[in-house]
């Protein structure tokens, strides 16, 4: 089974399968047996690394390991250099693919390495989170962050292919795991209800991981929604732009609370509950807020966002890449499963919608 992005010459699979099956999808992909980069974190390392290397190593690749320290500070200018150092040093050619195993943040580090190379060579997602799973390692952004930030630096830069297993989810952090549902979440909420609908319905057995048929399942539903807005919009120009609902707050929050103070899901999490509150102030008989928002709240948030300034969190928003000669812009919905772009809101109401999402 698989999911089609469909991007013309740059079209790829995503395959839900077993990592040992890699070898042969690299060959039926047509990638040629030779040297690979494996480009992963220590902790993803320990759990998986050596079976892959073995299974590699069995199908005749020669692979180069550059493990990296965890954390979003990894997503960085000197992390990037030391990949290049690895890989030049080393000696690769463009037939040379890039295998990025881990979370959203080796995944957009070593995209962009791979992106850069030697003008590009071929990459290969195999996502160890679920918030990898079902929203970074399709659609092919890639970046490492600045000062200024997140993800500042980077560039389009489509997989060859992705091979997502949801066994790996097993050994998966639980903060991590759930972080990665304020995805999933987001993506039933701008664009299918009945996605919506079998979250209310599994919710807590998808949350403590105890249902790994209705996991499979949601990544697969929420992937769907991810691969058909991004094959109708590559570049982030038009209907690619609503996959951002929630994140003109969140990238706020992670930049003024620092990175790795809220994960990238908490985060999330809260800038949908405020998102939820201007889509409802915008459309009150059209959109049933309760319903979204008692979906939304169940997600954890740890951290206190009460105690980030809104007049910060409003300033990370003007410095936002995503706005429009200066006006900050934010994705709301007009009804569940729709969602649009507006820039005209009111600073005051903007600051009602982060209260709102601050309460217990």
């Amino acid at each position: 089974m698989s999911t089609h992005v469909a991007l013309g010459d740059r079209s790829y699979s995503i395959h839900y399968q077993s990592l040992e099956h890699l070898p042969g999808l690299l060959e039926d992909e047509g990638l040629r047996i030779g040297r690979c980069l494996l480009v992963s974190d220590e902790n993803v390392a320990a759990h998986y690394r050596s079976p892959l290397v073995r299974q590699l190593e069995r199908a005749g690749w020669t692979v180069r390991s550059i493990v990296l320290s965890p954390g979003e500070q990894t997503k960085s200018a000197e992390a990037l250099q030391s990949i290049y150092d690895e890989a030049l040093t080393w000696g690769i050619d463009r037939q040379t693919p890039v295998l990025a195993l881990g979370g959203g943040v080796i995944g957009d580090l070593a995209g962009f390495a791979a992106a850069t190379l030697l003008r590009g060579l071929p990459l290969v997602h195999l996502p160890t989170s679920l918030l990898a799973q079902v929203d970074a390692s399709v659609g092919g952004k890639t970046a490492i962050n600045h000062e200024t930030g997140k993800n500042l630096i980077g560039a389009f830069y489509q997989p060859r292919f992705v091979c997502t297993d949801p066994s790996v989810l097993d050994t998966l952090p639980m903060a991590e795991y759930t972080s990665g549902m304020a995805e999933v979440v987001k993506h039933a909420l701008i664009r299918d209800v009945d996605l919506m609908s079998f979250l209310e319905e599994n919710l807590v057995s998808i949350l403590s991981r105890r249902d790994r048929e209705a996991i499979a399942e949601t990544i697969r539903r929420a992937v769907s929604v991810k691969a058909d807005v991004v094959s109708a919009d590559e570049r982030e120009t038009g209907e690619r732009v609503v996959l951002n609902f929630g994140h003109t707050f969140a990238h706020a929050i992670e930049s003024v609370a620092g990175y790795g103070t809220f994960s990238h899901g908490e985060a999330v999490a809260l800038g949908m509950r405020a998102a939820l509150y201007l889509s409802h102030h915008r459309h009150p008989d059209a959109l049933p807020r309760e319903r979204a928002v008692e979906l939304v709240r169940a997600l954890p948030v740890e951290p206190d966002p009460s105690a980030l300034d809104f007049d910060s969190l409003y300033e990370a928003m003007r410095s936002d890449k995503k706005n429009t000669e200066g006006t900050i812009q934010f994705v709301l919905l007009d009804r569940l499963g729709h969602a649009y772009v507006t820039g005209d809101l009111r600073r005051s109401l903007v600051q009602r919608a982060w209260e709102f999402a601050c309460e217990e």
